[in-house]
Parts: structure tokens; C-alpha cells; sequence
């Protein structure tokens, strides 16, 4: 270590190297805009393209995968050529570049409905082309010559009702259906801006985190609350952005939510490029690739990387037009039903922690291999934890959009996107909290082990999906649940976030063979990578019928979400509950690690 990064090191930031006060800011602006355009994308898809809720949840859940999946590749050419900061900064300008692109979503698409053997256009009144809908808003067909509005009954029918009030026509179930005229060019434009953002964040996402970990030598007991730190730092990010970008996005357009994140993005940038000596000695090119003369490929990389990104768009585009198993088929029929998305993500992880525990037990030690297998199990069960955790920005989204009663003790009304920020807000809350409570446990021998603290994540976020169905119980007629139900719901999430997330991040850096902390941190994200497609696919499960991204029958609305949530609560329950049998195992191949 140099003498900078020696000096950089010892300085204090509130008990910790003071590094750690700059990665905080660069992750917490990088965050600002991933979480501010997740917060819009579920509804951008659905209201903007109207592409309906079962393609829009499997785009959704596989640009999140991406998302996840890129960090393996990341981590890796991070270890072995670029260094982790040259990646974080190859990556945030990459990010940005799809922020941009993003922005550019041309006009709405043409929603119609067809009956009768003739195709109606879908006019929406007082339309704004804008997260948060008008409470006025009806979508109408004009048949011969009246306006209608479409109204779902609970049996599949429709009623087509008049402007005074009365049902003008009936229309069985089936006999009505709906699409919608959209643009190639602009869906291209779409799947281009999230295929180069997922390819950003795989350069960004691990080695961020590597470089925080190459703050502490091992057995340094701050590293957890070094991560927790760290942790607070996304979510403060993530609660700027979820508030900022719908706002904007409402009072101009979707372009200047979508835009804000590019600049947040390239503030990101700024600072880990102009650090002034700051992060000197942490995530430098290392030492065997400058050995080998392999840094001089570091353009070759930027260039292969950048065309890679058509490759990232065929499988966006793949998964666009994936088709349903044949009835009876079975596991192997859903497995070659699969879009290539899936099969890439099935096989990668299905290989992928095999091999490197056989390459751990070739060349590591007794110890080194039991440590890295305590590893991938817990890994195996985050994948669980992110595909029921990862509702937030599809299913649970549409369900605050359309089930839930958003008004704040009558003074004001949030937007959908805005009621993800519950989660972020109860982490920035909770995490000093929470950390101070590890570090307290700790000193005294008492703070639970990573399973343990594994499978009180998973009980817990099992839990928030139950109270919510609990609070559906007392929906009123216009089936709206109080939005205290729903905040409820995302402060128990919150704290099993935070006893997996901050404390997985430190378990890698913490049991992974030292040369290969990178690519173990890219696996880890894996794990989510796979978490997140299976939450897409959950989140088809509670797809709802809609005309225009509007629902017709709130009532069945509600039925849908009560039905999935109460499964996927006592799914995790079942789950956390395994875990914690397992635990006592798991610790023993952990030799002390805690």
C-alpha cells in the first residue's frame, strides 16, 4: 500500500478510514438514479407504451436481472485487468449514456379495443402522459358516435356504460379485446437505453462495494458496520431519487425524471475520476496485470464492452416475445420454454457456483474450501430473499397505484413511485440503528451468526407481505387498503434488508478465497440477478387485466394481489424457518467467521 493510501487509511470518518466517506457519496448519487428510474419504469411501461402487465413485469424483471448478472463479468475483468476504480468509472458513464438514451420515449401509444369485428381508438380524458394519472381520468371507446367508458365485471364481462350513467352495452367475457399501436423505433430506443445501463452497472455495482472492502484488513470488527455505513449511503441516495424523479417527471415529462438520473450519474463520475488523492491505493490496476502488460487492454475492453450491448438487446427483445410452456409439459417443457434471458441465468448459476467450488477445493485449503461452500449456500438462499423482496418496484408498485388509498392524513396524496421510498426512508432510519445493535451484540458474544441474521431476513420479509394482506381485510368498497398497510409492509422489509444486503456484502469479502473477492462478489450478485428474473416471473403471476394500463375491476384488482402475497408470505416464512435449522452447520464451515 502506498504512503497515501496508508494515510487514507488511518484517518478517521466517524471510527472509520476516511475513504469511506467518498465512496458513500459516489454510491449514494450513482443510487439517486438507479433507484429514481426504477421507481418510474413499472409505470412507463404500463402507461407510456402500454405494453400490459405481463410484459411489462417479465422487462422489468429482466432488466433488473441484468442488472445483477453483469457484475459477474464486471468483477472479473476487474480483478484481472482494470482495477476497481477504472471499472466504477467505465461504468458510470456508461449508466449515464442509458439515462440519457432512456429519456428519449417519443409520443404514447395508441391504446384501442375491439369488438364487434371493428377496432375502437382508447381516448383517456384529461390524459397526461405522466406517472401520476389525473383522478378524473376514464379511458373511453366511441361507439357509433357515443363515448363509453369501459367497466370490468368480477365474472369477466364487460359493461360499457354511457355518459349518463347507465350500461349501454354488455359484452360477454372475451368478446373484448385490447392492445395497442406502438413505435419499433421507439421500443428499440427503450430496450437499447436498459441493455446499456445493466452493462454500466456491471462495471459499477461490485467494485464499488470491493473497494470498500479493501478498506478494513481482515478481522477488522468495523467492516459490518463499515457496510451498514456504506448501506445507508444507497438508501439516502435511493430516497433523493424516488422523490425527485417522479416529481420531476410529473411536472415535465417523463424525459426530466429519466434525464435527472443521467446527471446524478455523471456527478457519480466526477467524483471517483477528480478524487484528489483520496481514494489513492484502493482499486488500483493490479499489480499481476500491470506485471503482464494486460492493462494495456483496457480499451480493447471498453470497445468489447460497448459492442456487446446489441447482444444484451436481442435478449431483451427474445424476452419480449417468449411464449408460454404447452399445458403438461413439466419441468423440462418450462425449461426449453424459457427465453434465452432465463436459460442464461439458469445455466450460469446452475455451473457457475459448482465450478468454482471445485475450483476452490483443487486450490485452496481445507478451511478455505469449507468457508467458500458456507458461502454459496447462503447465496442459494438470497436468491429466495431478492425474488419475494424485489416486488417493490413491479407488482407492489401497480398495487399502490391501483389499490391503495396514497393520502397523507388528508393534507396530500403521494404518487405510486413515491411509496417505494418507505423502504429507503426506513433504512436511512433503521441503519445506524441496526448497526449500532450488531456492534453492541458483538462486544458482548451474543450478536446472531450471517444464517441467522439470513433467516431473520427471510422470515421478515415473508412477514410484510402478510400484513399487507391483513390490511386488504379492511378495504373499503372502492377496494383501496390504507396506505399505512403498505408502509407497514416496507418497514419490515426494510429491517430484513438489513439483516442480509449490508451483512451478505461483508460475508463475501469475508469467506471468499482473497484472489478471487471480485469474481465472489460478481456470484453474489448473481444470486440476485437470478432473484430478480423470478421476481419478474412472480410478478406475471399477479398480472391484472387492463384497458389503456388502466384497471377495470378494482375489486378483482385486489383479489389478484391478495392471493399472490399471501402464497409468497408463507413461501419465506417456510424458507427462513429451513435456514435457521441449518444454521448451526453453517456456522461450524465458517470457523469463527461472524
Amino acid at each position: 500500500m502506498t504512503q497515501s493510501s496508508s494515510a487514507n487509511a488511518t484517518a478517521s470518518w466517524f471510527g472509520h478510514p476516511r475513504p469511506l466517506s467518498r465512496l458513500f457519496t459516489i454510491e449514494m448519487w450513482e443510487r439517486f438514479g438507479f433507484y429514481g428510474m426504477r421507481a418510474l419504469l413499472m409505470l412507463y411501461l404500463t402507461k407510456h407504451f402500454v405494453l400490459g402487465d405481463h410484459a411489462s413485469a417479465g422487462i422489468y424483471g429482466g432488466y433488473t436481472a441484468l442488472v445483477y448478472l453483469t457484475p459477474l463479468i464486471g468483477g472479473l475483468v476487474a480483478d484481472q485487468y482494470l482495477g476497481s476504480k477504472r471499472s466504477v468509472r467505465f461504468g458510470s458513464l456508461l449508466m449515464a449514456a442509458g439515462y440519457f438514451t432512456l429519456a428519449f420515449g417519443g409520443q404514447p401509444s395508441q391504446a384501442w379495443a375491439e369488438f364487434d369485428g371493428t377496432r375502437h381508438d382508447i381516448t383517456i380524458t384529461h390524459f397526461r402522459d405522466r406517472p401520476t394519472s389525473a383522478a378524473d381520468e376514464q379511458r373511453v371507446v366511441i361507439d357509433h358516435g357515443q363515448p363509453l367508458v369501459i367497466k370490468g365485471r368480477e365474472d369477466g364481462s364487460i359493461d360499457l356504460i354511457a355518459a349518463d350513467g347507465h350500461v349501454a352495452r354488455q359484452l360477454p367475457k372475451g368478446a373484448l379485446n385490447e392492445g395497442s399501436d406502438k413505435s419499433p423505433t421507439m421500443i428499440a430506443v427503450l430496450l437499447l437505453a436498459l441493455s446499456t445501463i445493466a452493462v454500466g452497472n456491471g462495471f459499477f455495482k461490485p467494485n464499488i462495494s470491493t473497494m470498500v472492502g479493501a478498506l478494513y484488513a481482515q478481522g477488522d470488527k468495523r467492516r459490518d458496520a463499515g457496510f451498514t455505513i456504506f448501506y445507508m449511503g444507497i438508501n439516502l441516495g435511493s430516497i433523493i431519487g424516488q422523490i425527485a424523479c417522479p416529481i420531476l417527471a410529473d411536472l415535465v415529462g417523463w424525459w426530466a425524471g429519466f434525464s435527472a438520473a443521467g446527471a446524478m450519474m455523471l456527478v457519480s463520475w466526477v467524483l471517483v475520476t477528480f478524487d484528489g488523492g483520496r481514494l489513492a491505493g484502493f482499486g488500483e490496476t493490479p499489480a499481476s496485470a500491470l506485471a503482464d502488460g494486460k492493462s494495456d487492454r483496457a480499451l480493447l475492453i471498453y470497445a468489447a464492452t460497448i459492442l456487446s450491448i446489441p447482444l444484451f438487446f436481442v435478449l431483451f427483445s427474445n424476452l419480449m416475445h417468449a411464449t408460454e410452456p404447452a399445458p403438461g409439459s413439466g419441468i423440462i417443457g418450462y425449461l426449453t420454454s424459457l427465453p434465452m434471458m432465463g436459460k442464461l441465468l439458469t445455466g450460469a448459476f446452475a455451473l457457475g457456483v459448482p465450478a468454482i467450488l471445485i475450483w476452490s477445493w483443487r486450490n485452496g485449503s481445507r478451511v478455505e474450501f469449507q468457508m467458500m461452500l458456507a458461502a454459496m449456500v447462503l447465496i442459494t438462499f438470497n436468491t429466495v430473499f431478492w425474488s419475494l423482496f424485489e416486488q417493490a418496484g413491479s407488482s407492489l408498485t401497480l398495487f399502490a397505484d391501483r389499490n391503495t388509498d396514497r393520502s397523507v392524513f388528508g393534507l396530500f396524496t403521494l404518487s405510486a413511485p413515491q411509496v417505494q421510498n418507505f423502504n429507503s426512508i426506513s433504512i436511512v432510519t433503521l441503519a445506524p440503528v441496526m448497526g449500532a445493535l450488531w456492534a453492541w451484540m458483538a462486544r458482548r458474544n451474543i450478536e446472531p451468526s450471517i444464517p441467522v441474521k439470513f433467516s431473520l431476513g427471510l422470515i421478515g420479509v415473508g412477514a410484510g407481505f402478510l400484513l399487507l394482506v391483513l390490511g386488504a381485510r379492511f378495504a373499503g368498497p372502492d377496494a383501496q387498503v390504507g396506505l399505512g398497510w403498505i408502509v407497514g409492509l416496507y418497514v419490515i422489509h426494510s429491517v430484513a434488508e438489513l439483516c442480509i444486503s449490508p451483512v451478505g456484502l461483508s460475508m463475501i469479502t469475508k469467506l471468499s478465497i482473497a484472489r478471487i473477492v471480485g469474481l465472489m462478489m460478481g456470484v453474489w450478485f448473481l444470486s440476485m440477478a437470478m432473484g430478480e428474473y423470478v421476481a419478474g416471473m412472480v410478478a406475471q403471476i399477479a398480472t391484472v387485466n387492463t384497458v389503456a394500463g388502466q384497471v377495470t375491476n378494482l375489486k378483482l384488482s385486489l383479489d389478484t394481489y391478495v392471493s399472490v402475497f399471501t402464497r409468497i408470505g408463507i413461501a419465506a416464512m417456510i424458507v427462513g424457518v429451513i435456514l435457521l435449522v441449518l444454521a448451526r452447520p453453517l456456522r461450524r464451515l465458517m470457523h469463527g467467521v461472524t
